[in-house]
């Protein structure tokens, strides 16, 4: 059948934010760290749709309602409770932020994108988890609890297009569209 695309809207990491979290990628056991230039927040995940709906997806996220606003890092965390699934470095949560995840959101509904209940939280993964013990997930997130940053003005907004990769080829991002803030 025709190619499908697997998209997903988000805030670019700035080289500035992606210094700040250079420290963090210890070496905790089974643990596969992301590349800078692949962190990003995610605002919304499509998922895998046909090209028709990419573009109408392309199309409406130009017209969201936005104003440009700072994000902040606030501590750390990871997801898969007993089982780590993935490191992530955490987002403080703004109403600026929190208002274009859910227009996303709502825009993937009204375009009957079938979409996750997740509730949003916002993140930059870090890492990715295989066989990682509790323990040592729970040891890192410890030691970084104390990250925080300065507010980094955030003026934009990507839709990007995820191509995954196989066997030891990392899945990598592209940008599709560009949308400034505000």
């Amino acid at each position: 059948g025709p190619r499908m695309h697997r998209l997903f809207a988000a805030l670019p990491v700035s080289d500035l934010l992606a210094e700040r979290l250079r420290p963090l990628r210890e070496d905790v056991f089974g643990a596969r760290w992301r590349r800078a230039d692949q962190y990003h927040l995610t605002l919304q995940f499509f998922g895998e749709v046909p090209l028709e709906l990419a573009e109408e997806i392309a199309d409406q996220l130009g017209s969201l309602s936005t104003t440009g606003f700072a994000i902040t890092l606030n501590g750390v965390g990871w997801f898969g409770r007993r089982q780590p699934r993935a490191l992530y470095a955490r987002i403080a949560e703004t109403p600026e932020l929190t208002d274009l995840a859910a227009q996303c959101r709502a825009l993937a509904r009204r375009l009957k994108v079938p979409i996750g209940q997740d509730p949003f939280v916002p993140h930059i993964t870090l890492a990715y988890c295989h066989d990682t013990p509790i323990e040592e997930a729970r040891r890192w997130s410890e030691a970084y609890q104390i990250l925080r940053s300065d507010p980094i003005w955030v003026d934009e907004f990507h839709l990007y297009e995820s191509f995954m990769g196989s066997g030891q080829r990392k899945s990598r991002y592209q940008i599709q569209a560009s949308y400034s803030l505000g």
